[in-house]
């Protein structure tokens, strides 16, 4: 299957999950929901992968990597609900997209990348500006969507070690996904409370578990195996149109003006880093 087509599945699939817990934070804080959301992530992950199995295969630097990756992955996931409490769906991801952004600026090479970072960060600029007129709270947002930018950076860095380590990506993945809710338990396993006197609230959480983290970042470790980091960076230009398109649908966050020329600037920036020699590049697929 063509890594866009992926991107569009585990993008839809993200962003629905995203929408159901944007209904969650009245319940539950946002930074909550995002640490449920990776717990219960991990428990799916850990269930199915098993990653002591493959223990002859764990090396202390891999088990390392997948840690930080996962450490990195859970803030990621906290300052994006923080973010999205304020900030339109769409806006939120095509904001945080800066970070891939950086990562193609770094990593990429020749016109086709330089100028899909260019067309992107203007999307960006455009967004930005939308945003900051919107008040004191989308700046408390904007704040938010800059920590998960950097953290989105560090993600597609790290995502591809662990995808290509001995172990096998999604199996690094589970590691990943259970340090990350373990690191940051002291600080807000507290905001469960709710959830668990509340079975709908709980079929809530583990709904948005696997929409938001099982399927989206288990297909993600499946393409940084198939992909340069530059071209897996500008692939998330689909990411802000499919999630304008399910704010739109569930949220009814329709994007207007500036705010859609800024979504088709990013979501363009991928046309521009479709080539055929991608295909020579890519690494073997997962066992």
């Amino acid at each position: 299957m063509p890594a866009p087509l992926l991107f569009v599945i585990s993008g839809l699939t993200q962003y629905v999950g995203a929408a159901v817990a944007v209904d969650l934070f009245a319940r539950v804080a946002p930074a909550g929901v995002a640490w449920l959301r990776v717990a219960v992530a991990a428990l799916v992950l850990v269930a199915w992968r098993r990653p002591w199995r493959a223990r002859a295969t764990w090396t202390w630097p891999s088990v390392r990597t997948a840690a930080l990756f996962g450490v990195v992955l859970a803030g990621m996931n906290v300052a994006f609900y923080v973010a999205i409490d304020t900030l339109p769906l769409g806006t939120a991801v095509a904001l945080e997209f800066a970070g891939p952004v950086a990562v193609a600026a770094v990593t990429g090479r020749g016109w086709r990348d330089r100028t899909a970072i260019v067309v992107a960060a203007a999307g960006v600029v455009l967004l930005a500006g939308v945003s900051l007129t919107a008040g004191h709270e989308a700046v408390r947002g904007l704040v938010a969507i800059g920590v998960a930018a950097l953290c989105w950076a560090f993600y597609i860095v790290l995502g591809r070690r662990v995808a290509t380590a001995a172990t096998g990506g999604l199996t690094g993945l589970s590691v990943a996904m259970a340090a990350g809710a373990l690191v940051l338990a002291p600080f807000l396993a507290h905001t469960a409370g709710p959830v668990l006197h509340d079975a709908r609230l709980a079929l809530l959480v583990v709904v948005v578990a696997v929409c938001s983290s099982v399927v989206p970042y288990g297909i993600e470790q499946v393409v940084l195996r198939r992909v340069r980091p530059a071209t897996f960076a500008v692939l998330l230009a689909l990411l802000p149109a499919t999630a304008a398109v399910v704010g739109a649908v569930m949220l009814r966050q329709v994007p207007h003006g500036l705010e859609v020329v800024g979504l088709l600037l990013v979501s363009g920036a991928i046309a521009l880093t479709a080539r055929a020699s991608d295909a020579a590049e890519e690494a073997p697929p997962p066992a």
